[in-house]
């Protein structure tokens, strides 16, 4: 944690949250949970530590699932922790929040500030389903207080497994290294067939452009993606595109899986 706090009435403002508990002042940790997971420097106390560990991961799965089961069709958006509520770029994602709830669509976010907290203020007041996903980290974002439904993790890999399994596609603004994992997480996924392939849908060509020509110019060119695999992005420049582009997509997506299970289901009558 920064050695700089903030201080009023003699008690320290910073909060840090670890899951359901809430922290401050001396009891903060230096080291996030999953720093803890991942670091080396245990030598063999890991064998009597990480078994232990397990259950805890295994609980943010199961309050993870339990608590977005009954969500919906819900759509991920991805951006920037710190875009300004006067830019341009949290006016177009409080749209996109906005027109997802009006299509039918939960909002998934990180339920943190910037991009994440225009997404769910949208959905919020069109009166949609708004999620936020909160994560465990060294400086305290928190939950914004658009969010309906909020889940905190401690497991940053847990919390990527909710914004996956609940959504229908991703709707991603410009953001830094978080929403660029976030993206290649999910190309990667649908890239490999470990999920089915659903929109990925980026917003803003002048902030998109230059990562696009580079896939194409350098890692398209040297054969370490397919043609196909760029083929998995999609770039716009409004709201309204965006969220066009992931109701045909999502629901092209419902009609091969009804189609596939009619199928299944008469192939299943006929073996009888």
């Amino acid at each position: 944690m920064s050695e700089f706090r903030r201080f009023h009435n003699g008690r320290s403002d910073d909060v840090y949250r670890r899951g359901p508990v809430t922290l401050r002042g001396e009891q903060i940790p230096e080291h996030t949970t999953d720093e803890n997971l991942l670091s080396t420097a245990y030598g063999a106390d890991w064998l009597h530590q990480d078994p232990w560990r397990v259950m805890r991961i295994q609980s943010e799965f199961v309050e993870g699932f339990g608590a977005l089961a009954e969500v919906g069709p819900a759509i991920s958006v991805f951006g920037s922790a710190r875009t300004s509520p006067d830019s341009a770029e949290y006016a177009i994602a409080e749209e996109v929040g906005r027109l997802l709830a009006g299509a039918g669509y939960a909002v998934i976010t990180g339920g943190g500030p910037g991009v994440m907290e225009a997404a769910n203020k949208g959905a919020c007041e069109a009166g949609g389903v708004s999620v936020g996903l909160g994560i465990e980290l060294p400086f305290e974002q928190g939950m914004n207080e658009w969010v309906d439904l909020g889940v905190n993790f401690r497991y940053f890999f847990a919390r990527k497994t909710m914004f996956v399994k609940y959504a229908e596609g991703f709707i991603v603004l410009p953001g830094g290294f978080g929403t660029m994992d976030e993206l290649f997480e999910a190309l990667t996924l649908v890239q490999t067939g470990k999920v089915r392939s659903f929109p990925l849908v980026l917003i803003g060509s002048q902030f998109w452009g230059g990562l696009v020509e580079w896939l194409r110019a350098t890692m398209l060119a040297a054969g370490n993606v397919a043609e196909a695999d760029l083929d998995l992005i999609q770039v716009v420049d409004t709201a309204a595109e965006a969220v066009e582009r992931v109701r045909e997509a999502s629901a092209a997506l419902r009609a091969e899986v009804s189609s596939q299970e009619a199928a299944a289901a008469e192939a299943s009558t006929r073996g009888q």
